[in-house]
């Protein structure tokens, strides 16, 4: 009897993983759609560079604020009610998307999409990092390849497909079947308590101890450095992604089809190395690995703005997808172990400070293009493995995992 109660728990736990899983996935296929289809957004709303680099600020700028509330009473009473709430303003963004007309209305979807998405995915991400303390790098890689799955569902089928406003509608029903399935493990007892409110929640505490308490990790070097390095990972992650379409299009000289496919080489790819990187961190150390791909990407990022050839762009492309993977899960998962008791702080509050800076590079990048020319805009973003090739300790006993210690 009691082995059957253990198994029974072992499933619903598992069964409610791949649920938090599932959710990573729907807010990538966004991610991926949205960025192969941006030269037909722009095409059809009549977008300039600005207005694609406000796109990508304005809303995350708004958000920032927003998610540092979401990220302290995420670690305490308020994070099954931060799931809830998120679930819905996902849906509502992507059906405003889908209808937009103009620049204004697109913004507007935007601006909701990016706290949302706070609520609903990024605290879904602490929920796991907490049902499995000692395995957050682990659980990063699979929630990683969840996302890459996404992010090349979404471009390929938007290849396929071409109807930006049609596939918005089919994320807005993805985003409302899996609300409604986080809402049945809620009201049927099903969920953890993990997922129901945070570390936090039997402590005597308050909102403003919460956000003193979050305030003094950043004083932490060690904190400080992870969050440092994540902010610099995106230039070669998503910012790269946000700006790739655009680039085959109007410096390569390739159609918006073409450009589509380029993102789905790059994403599908990158879904390889995500995938072979979750057995990967059970035999080598996390912090080498991202240092030796750091180095391969300083070499490759530059042959590919300049070689010519079309079908060497995409091959070193295709590498490039490849060998940036595990830069998210790796340094997330960094952030996560040193900071063990603030799971939701750690991703929501912290992260959003230290990411204000960081936000408005989509802007930078966007105004660099609309005056000096996108391919000048395109080099900014070496800054990216440049800074992980500077910023990696060497030294071990730096919150290392255990798969570090040989």
């Amino acid at each position: 009897m009691f082995r059957k109660s253990v198994m029974r728990h072992t499933r619903r736990m598992t069964l409610f993983m791949f649920v938090l899983l599932v959710i990573e996935f729907i807010d990538e296929f966004v991610f991926g759609m949205e960025h192969a289809a941006m030269p037909f957004i722009r095409d059809s709303l009549g977008l300039n560079y600005d207005q694609i680099g406000l796109l990508f600020t304005i809303p995350s700028t708004i958000a920032i604020f927003i998610e540092m509330i979401f990220g302290i009473l995420g670690d305490g009473h308020g994070r099954k009610w931060i799931v809830i709430g998120g679930g819905i303003g996902f849906t509502i963004a992507c059906t405003l998307s889908a209808i937009s007309q103009n620049f204004t209305m697109l913004l507007l979807s935007f601006i909701i999409f990016a706290p949302s998405s706070g609520g609903f995915v990024t605290l879904s991400q602490a929920i796991l990092m907490d049902i499995a303390p000692d395995r957050h790098q682990q659980n990063m890689a699979r929630w990683t390849f969840a996302g890459s799955l996404g992010v090349v569902g979404g471009s390929l089928i938007f290849g396929i497909w071409n109807d930006w406003r049609a596939l918005y509608g089919v994320c807005a029903l993805l985003a409302g079947g899996a609300w409604v399935i986080i809402i049945w493990h809620y009201v049927t007892g099903l969920a953890p308590q993990e997922a129901v409110r945070g570390s936090n929640a039997d402590e005597d505490w308050s909102f403003r101890e919460g956000f003193k308490e979050a305030l003094g990790q950043l004083r932490r070097a060690e904190v400080l450095r992870w969050f440092t390095l994540l902010e610099f990972s995106d230039l070669m992650l998503d910012i790269l992604l946000a700006y790739l379409a655009l680039y085959f299009v109007d410096i390569v000289g390739k159609t918006e089809a073409e450009a589509a496919l380029a993102v789905a080489i790059w994403t599908g790819v990158g879904l390889i190395g995500d995938f072979l990187l979750i057995p990967l961190l059970e035999r080598v150390n996390p912090l080498r690995y991202l240092r030796f791909s750091a180095g391969l990407l300083f070499i490759l990022y530059p042959l590919f703005l300049i070689v010519p050839s079309l079908e060497i762009k995409l091959v070193i492309l295709g590498m490039l997808g490849f060998f940036n993977a595990g830069w998210y899960s790796i340094l997330q998962g960094q952030i996560y172990t040193t900071l063990p008791d603030n799971s939701a702080a750690a991703e929501l509050t912290l992260g959003n400070i230290t990411g204000f800076i960081g936000g408005f590079i989509p802007l930078i990048i966007g105004m660099i293009a609309e005056r000096a020319g996108l391919d000048v805009a395109m080099w900014v973003l070496m800054l990216g493995p440049i800074a992980l090739l500077i910023g990696i300790p060497r030294q071990k006993g730096i919150t290392m995992t255990a798969t570090e210690s040989e």
